[in-house]
């Protein structure tokens, strides 16, 4: 079903690409695309023909058979482009970090709810991740019993040479929790069953990059809801010699057995990726995830449609940003990245 055309707005990070697969593969019709930099949109571009650059972004919001708007623009810049985009009438589908402050949030709060649009933020770690969906499919059957804590995992491969600039400013990134920490806070309050939880520590350092000075490659935190503990840690210290992106792991502890995600690679182990293991009272096994079903677009256009909110709950949708915002403001505190 083509019924609901879609427009990209900011395409600096290459989750754009992903982002625009998911709708398409759930069926809306990719339209139009802004983009300020000439090397991005080429090879954006030749990847989507079907979607018109224009030079302007208003020619998105302005036009009314436009239904979605797209955006992983710098991360400092989102929140712009999203309240802009729903002021226009149109509901959003972000990169994550959606936001890189409070303030940001609060506005983006505040113009959803007086114009009634769809804010949502796409944390690919888990919507876009077999593995991941299978693990909460396991979970709401009982596989597990009752989670209790979750350690997740978020390493990422740094190559210096081919980050923009803006990815070692502070203020544009966002900071490490932030940004790739986002992730695991919404994996947190999803394993949780969750809507809210308390930050109750949290750190952030430059460890090994001090030629880059707002860099932050290394960051971890302690959280904590009525029934559930939990730890993360994001960094960017991949060895080169790993064949992928990261090694991003999920361990899920429940009452009955617990649950192990290697997402990306079976380290040594099984060729591919999307590796669940589960060790319950049946005994220890591994489930291959490679079928799993991911719900989130068809669900995301569905709610477009209907005025719903079953993809994801606008509730947690904030509150994992806004977790992630403490959790970078309690890391900073005192300093130099807090100025």
């Amino acid at each position: 079903m083509t019924d609901l055309k879609f427009a990209a707005i900011g395409i600096n990070h290459s989750h754009i690409y992903g982002q625009v697969d998911c709708l398409k593969t759930a069926g809306a019709q990719f339209v139009a695309f802004h983009a300020v930099e000439d090397d991005l949109a080429a090879a954006f571009g030749a990847k989507f023909p079907e979607a018109k650059r224009v030079a302007d972004p208003r020619e998105i919001l302005e036009d009314g058979s436009i239904h979605i708007v797209v955006t992983a623009a710098i991360p400092g810049d989102r929140a712009a482009i999203s309240i802009a985009a729903m002021k226009h009438g149109k509901d959003v589908l972000s990169d994550k970090p959606g936001m890189t402050t409070f303030a940001q949030l609060e506005e983006i709060k505040q113009v959803q709810k007086e114009t009634g649009r769809i804010y949502s933020v796409m944390y690919s770690e888990h919507f876009e991740v077999r593995a991941t969906v299978e693990a909460g499919n396991l979970i709401a059957q009982g596989a597990i019993g009752k989670v209790i804590n979750t350690v997740g995992l978020g390493p990422h491969a740094i190559r210096n040479n081919q980050r923009p600039d803006w990815f070692f400013e502070r203020a544009r990134y966002g900071g490490i929790l932030t940004d790739i920490g986002s992730h695991q806070f919404e994996q947190y309050l999803f394993f949780s069953g969750a809507m809210d939880a308390e930050v109750v520590s949290a750190s952030v350092a430059n460890r090994a990059n001090p030629d880059k000075p707002g860099l932050q490659d290394v960051g971890d935190v302690h959280l904590k809801t009525a029934n559930t503990s939990g730890y993360i840690r994001v960094d960017w210290f991949t060895p080169s010699g790993l064949p992928t992106w990261g090694d991003g792991r999920l361990t899920i502890l429940g009452t009955e057995g617990y649950i192990e995600l290697r997402k990306y690679i079976d380290i040594a182990g099984q060729p591919g990726q999307d590796h669940l293991f589960i060790v319950n009272a049946e005994g220890p096994r591994h489930i291959d995830c490679s079928k799993t079903v991911l719900p989130y677009g068809p669900a995301f256009l569905d709610d477009v449609r209907n005025r719903t909110e079953t993809a994801m709950p606008q509730e947690r949708c904030y509150n994992a940003m806004k977790l992630a915002l403490t959790a970078q403001q309690m890391a900073e505190r005192g300093t130099e990245w807090a100025q």
